[in-house]
This record gives C-alpha cells, sequence and structure tokens, in this order.
C-alpha cells in the first residue's frame, strides 16, 4: 500500500490505519485487509500498474446488483481511479448444502430482475478486459444478435489484435455467427440482470451463513449465459443448479446450449492469458460450427 492511498483512506475515514494484510483476490489489483486505529476493518483493491477504469465500472455493478434485491453485496465505502474501498465480509465455514441452496435461489431472483433491453447503459470491465454494452449495430435488441456482436465478435476482435487468432478460429466463428440464431431458438427470454461473471471466487459465505457476491460485470442478457458462467471452472454443488431450476425452470436444452455460453468466458481467457485455452475454444467452435 503506498503512502500516498496510506493518506487518502486515512482522511476520508478521519483516523489513521493500524495495520494492512494481503490476501487473495485475483491477478487484475492487490487486495488488502486494512485494520484502523478503531478497530474498524475494510478490504481495499488497489490497482498493480497505474490507473484503471475498472474500479469505476465494478462500483456500478455492485449499485445494479443491489437494485434487485436478491443477493447482498459489499457496501462501496469509497473510491478512485486507482482504489476501491469495500466493507470487510468476515468469512465463515461453508455449510455447502444449505448455503448453496439458498444462493441457487437468490440467482433465480436476481434474473427475475429484468431490463427492457439487452445490454447496459455504459461499457465496463469482464475481468480486465473491456465489455461492449452498447447497443446492436442495427439497433436490434434481439438477444442472438447482442450475443454475436457484443460478446463473440469482440472478443474476437480483440484476439486478433493480440495476435491470438488464425484462420481457423476465424472461419469457425463466421461458420458460428450463422448459426446462432438457430441454436438459441425457443429460448427468448426478457433481458435479466446478470452478474457476468459468477464462478467460485466471486461469492462468500459469511460467518452467518449468508451469500455476498462480488467483482460483478453486470448487464442485461440472457440468464442462460450467466448460469453457464458458474459452471465453467468447477462448477458450484448439484444443489444449488437445483434450486435455481425449482425457482426460475430454463428451456428444455439447456445443457446442449451451455457450452455456447462459455464461449465468450474462454474466449476472453484467451485474450487474457494466451494460447492455453486455444484448444477448449476450437473444441467448442468445432462442436456447433464444424
Amino acid at each position: 500500500m503506498n503512502p500516498d492511498l496510506k493518506s487518502r483512506i486515512e482522511e476520508i475515514l478521519s483516523e489513521p490505519v493500524k495495520s494492512t494484510t494481503a490476501v487473495s483476490g485475483g491477478c487484475i489489483a492487490d487486495s488488502r485487509k486494512l485494520v484502523m486505529n478503531s478497530g474498524r476493518v475494510f478490504f481495499l483493491k488497489q490497482v498493480r500498474d497505474g490507473s484503471s477504469g475498472t474500479f469505476e465500472s465494478e462500483v456500478r455493478g455492485l449499485e445494479e446488483l443491489r437494485k434487485a434485491g436478491a443477493v447482498l453485496v459489499p457496501e462501496v465505502v469509497a473510491h478512485g481511479l486507482d482504489y476501491l474501498l469495500l466493507e470487510w465480509i468476515e468469512e465463515g465455514k461453508e455449510s455447502a448444502d444449505s448455503c448453496m441452496e439458498e444462493l441457487g435461489f437468490q440467482f433465480a431472483k436476481l434474473h427475475y430482475f429484468s431490463g427492457e433491453i439487452f445490454g447496459f447503459p455504459e461499457d465496463n470491465y469482464l475481468g480486465d478486459s473491456p465489455q461492449s454494452n452498447s447497443p446492436s449495430k442495427n439497433g436490434s435488441i434481439n438477444w442472438p444478435t447482442f450475443y454475436v456482436e457484443n460478446r463473440l465478435q469482440f472478443q474476437a476482435s480483440l484476439a486478433v489484435k493480440n495476435g491470438y487468432t488464425n484462420p481457423e478460429l476465424q472461419n469457425l466463428l463466421e461458420l458460428l455467427y450463422n448459426k446462432i440464431p438457430e441454436l438459441l431458438s425457443g429460448t427468448e427470454d426478457k433481458p435479466s440482470l446478470l452478474h457476468g461473471d459468477l464462478w467460485s471466487g466471486n461469492y462468500l459465505i459469511d460467518k452467518n451463513g449468508r451469500s455476498w457476491l462480488i467483482d460483478p460485470a453486470v448487464y442485461y442478457g440472457h440468464r442462460e449465459a450467466d448460469l453457464a458462467m458458474t459452471s465453467l471452472f468447477g462448477g458450484f454443488s448439484k444443489t444449488f443448479y437445483s434450486a435455481y431450476e425449482s425457482a426460475f425452470p430454463l428451456a428444455p436444452g439447456y445443457a446442449e446450449r451451455e457450452p455456447l455460453y462459455q464461449l465468450y468466458h474462454l474466449l476472453n481467457h484467451l485474450n487474457l492469458f494466451g494460447t492455453g485455452y486455444y484448444r477448449q475454444v476450437i473444441s467448442i467452435l468445432k462442436r456447433y460450427a464444424g
């Protein structure tokens, strides 16, 4: 924690910082537990390399999630281009069945909170990648069009800039774009409020057994896209999915569509972390477009 930021936080909170302890937090931010002189505790995220707009987007995302009243989100205490100060959530020992069942119900309730169009009033970030939320180029509010243009094509353009694409990937993507309306036919739904990046590292269970969502990449989209991310890196428990399905049943054939939505996140990981994700991307593309 640099001295300048320490001074700013002490001024905002009107008391000295007693101690800071590094905590796990991901690859973008330096995350710390802050204990103030009075004993108050906060969670601090500070960018590692210069300024970033990711924290401003995170604040807006937490605000939007709070509107739904479905799942707890941390209170934003203060923020700037280079830091985000949140309330501290004391984690407890997770009781898998009861906690995950409740989270499943809450996630369904979040998706019941709907908007008028797909997207979001502003672009934001998925991890450290920009996420395009602007309306479709042709003015359509059709979900397949939004998913193609603002999700897959946008990530594909980043892959070109980053040098992670080739003719095989580009050709398969072009074939897939044309097939998506048919692949998603029969799943029409209102635009749901999505967390946007929910995996096991982006929720907490506190000492009282309550669930909290963190690190959102919010937008209004098809809820299947949100659910697909939960199963990409290990997945949640069967209890979670059973609770969700009982509260907000999915259209038939979701299991077949799930990898199609995971493709967006795998393309993002290709752009963020390199060619280690290339085979997974190609595998999904061949499944649907090959």
